[in-house]
């Protein structure tokens, strides 16, 4: 059982020497920005350096700070790091410069590939060497079907490289969640019976160009994903903080499977700023404690709330605690309602 003693804490923001912001759903869902967002981030960069990591395609870096900078935020192009930029490295390592590139996308990427030297098409026939595809809101049938036909010999698949600047599921927009290049990108795979290779999250490239530019040691990541953000961020032994203000809500952090779990989990960016409880567990790791909510598992597959405690985000941390040391999936538990609703 657990003792009695209060729960320590710790801060966020404790040694950290650059906050790596994701933007849609957390900065931004489309136009409009996310409560406390702006005010959160300005507080940050009056100590701490900020970036700014997106696997969205369809703007250039200096697009996305204009943006940035209309909210209130103090940002440059060289604040943002996107995934045309972690593509165009991982292009460097698959042809030669000056390369004809396929593109599938808008004009954040056609600015990446221009400013790196290579040239490009919208059209199979004209020949190119690689295919590169990222999200923008206009891409339709018919540049999907160019990239296919580039991408196979007849009716088979060739080995012309293809690189995807991400693979995202799904979007956050001001009406709702949307499709996003996953999406894209599967329709292309369906079609030649290929992968693509990606280079934006949750693939490390974007994290290594990220550290790099800021010159971080320990940064933190801040993120709305589990599959991409977090997921991303771990393999790049880069600490994470996941805010439920976007795709991820309470249900998918009960359920985070191992390697997509954050460091830390908040309701919105003031959670920055506040102590952070560290969980206590009971010896055999089937009881949590965080803050004043404990959690265990009960009868094998109950998660049992033992304590309600003050808040209801102590209580989702203290499951998700429970659950994930258990080694076990969600599925195998009975999880009350009230810890995700």
């Amino acid at each position: 059982m657990l003792g009695r003693r209060k729960s320590k804490t710790v801060m966020p923001l404790d040694g950290v020497d650059a906050v790596l912001a994701d933007l849609d759903g957390v900065v931004y869902a489309g136009h409009d920005a996310i409560p406390h967002a702006i005010e959160s981030l300005t507080r940050v960069a009056e100590s701490i350096c900020v970036g700014y990591i997106t696997n969205n395609a369809s703007r250039t870096d200096a697009a996305v700070a204009e943006q940035l900078r209309g909210f209130g935020l103090t940002a440059t192009a060289r604040d943002v790091i996107t995934s045309p930029q972690a593509a165009v490295r991982l292009l460097r390592t698959r042809v030669a410069d000056g390369a004809l590139v396929l593109v599938v996308g808008g004009e954040g990427l056609i600015d990446e590939l221009t400013k790196a030297g290579y040239r490009v098409t919208r059209q199979a026939d004209d020949g190119p060497d690689a295919v590169v595809q990222g999200f923008a809101p206009d891409v339709d049938w018919a540049q999907l079907a160019e990239a296919a036909y580039a991408l196979q010999d007849g009716r088979e698949a060739n080995d012309l490289p293809w690189i995807a600047t991400n693979t995202d599921w799904t979007i956050p927009r001001e009406r709702g969640i949307a499709p996003g290049n996953g999406t894209l990108v599967s329709a292309v795979h369906t079609a030649v019976g290929r992968l693509a290779e990606v280079a934006g999250k949750p693939e490390v490239p974007i994290f290594e160009e990220a550290k790099l530019r800021f010159d971080a040691q320990h940064p933190l990541f801040i993120g709305d994903r589990l599959d991409t953000d977090i997921l991303g961020a771990n393999r790049a032994g880069i600490d994470s903080l996941l805010v439920l203000t976007g795709v991820d809500q309470a249900k998918h952090v009960l359920a985070a499977p191992e390697g997509g779990r954050p460091d830390y989990v908040v309701s919105d960016l003031r959670g920055l700023f506040e102590p952070y409880p560290v969980t206590e567990y009971s010896r055999d790791g089937t009881e949590a404690r965080v803050g004043d909510s404990v959690v265990r598992i009960a009868r094998g597959t109950d998660i049992e709330i033992a304590r309600e405690g003050s808040s209801a985000l102590d209580r989702l941390r203290a499951a998700s605690a429970v659950i994930w040391g258990s080694g076990r999936q969600i599925f195998g538990f009975n999880v009350p309602e009230r810890l995700y609703a």
